[in-house]
């Protein structure tokens, strides 16, 4: 009788465990099932495309996250990274490299200031955020004069359309790197243990000596620098900088976090399912477009989904306490 009890508390803690990975695999049967082009080469090629600058700043919202804050600041970042991108190759003629450099740079120093304001002022995280949220987005249709800027051809935009393999782009290429360093600096490092400890007891932390500040301020700096790369994907998929970019970015963002288990009042998140919380975005937001749904009914349906994924990551909490 204890032998099957034990038997049953490791299959549940195993369910519990990996509840994120049966909902992308049941989502992922539903949509095979509902449309016969979901599971084209094509559809899903452009699935990894679509949602490569998805993942890079949903990797940075959960640097943040982890600590208990919140950046609502991606989406204008990474608009402003969009438009910087395509501005400077334009219109002060540099090289694409040095381009990006700069975009990074500049969204880096976005996300130090957010931090400064959140770890040094203590400015609630959701007002700091939601400041740059705000300079960032004018910033962005300040440059572009409120239209889009035109890339010259042949340039950037081979990044969004030169392949590694013929199911594997660059874009998608880059999305995975940024997730394979950041799960090795969260579980690896001593600097990851340190971030998730932030988030599950500050005081602690703070009393063991560990400099809070600087690891707060570095999260948003991490957040500010994959939200400008985000941006400067978006350029390389469309050939355009747009001040519209990203627009929204915050909630998918956020969905993906929440989805994939991380916990809004921080110290719990996976860099690996935060990536399937993507994945399940973007194949129910896949599979309405394959069957004509319009786009209006997939915010609602954005939403439940986070509803009903914070209510399951409570269930799951609640059932290993008990």
């Amino acid at each position: 009788m204890e032998k099957e009890k034990k038997n049953y508390q490791r299959l549940l803690d195993f369910i519990l465990t990996n509840n994120t990975y049966f909902i992308l695999l049941l989502l992922f049967i539903i949509c095979s099932a509902a449309s016969e082009y979901f599971l084209t080469m094509a559809n899903l090629v452009n699935i990894c495309q679509q949602y490569a600058g998805t993942v890079i700043v949903s990797i940075g919202m959960l640097f943040v996250i982890l600590t208990g804050g919140i950046d609502l600041s991606v989406g204008s970042i990474m608009a402003f990274g969009s438009v910087f991108t395509a501005y400077a190759m334009v219109e002060w003629k540099l090289p694409i490299i040095l381009s990006v450099a700069v975009t990074l740079l500049l969204g880096t120093l976005c996300g130090l200031f957010t931090g400064f304001l959140v770890a040094r002022t203590k400015i609630a995280a959701f007002v700091a955020s939601l400041a740059m949220m705000t300079i960032c987005r004018g910033a962005a249709y300040m440059i572009s004069h409120g239209t889009p800027i035109n890339t010259p051809a042949g340039t950037i935009s081979q990044l969004g359309t030169a392949k590694v393999l013929p199911f594997l782009t660059w874009l998608t290429v880059i999305a995975i790197l940024v997730v394979a360093f950041s799960s090795f600096f969260l579980n690896k490092t001593a600097y990851g243990r340190k971030v998730i400890m932030i988030g599950s007891n500050e005081e602690a932390v703070h009393l063991a000596g560990i400099p809070v500040m600087q690891h707060v301020v570095s999260v948003y700096a991490i957040s500010g620098f994959c939200s400008a790369l985000g941006g400067v994907i978006a350029t390389s998929r469309t050939g355009i900088g747009s001040g519209a970019a990203g627009q929204g970015m915050e909630l998918d963002c956020i969905a993906a976090c929440v989805i994939g288990g991380a916990s809004l009042s921080g110290g719990q998140g996976s860099s690996v399912k935060t990536v399937v919380g993507v994945l399940v975005l973007a194949m129910i937001g896949n599979i309405m477009n394959l069957l004509s749904v319009p786009s209006y009914p997939q915010d609602i349906i954005k939403g439940i989904i986070i509803i009903l994924a914070v209510l399951l990551q409570q269930g799951t909490s609640r059932i290993r306490q008990h």
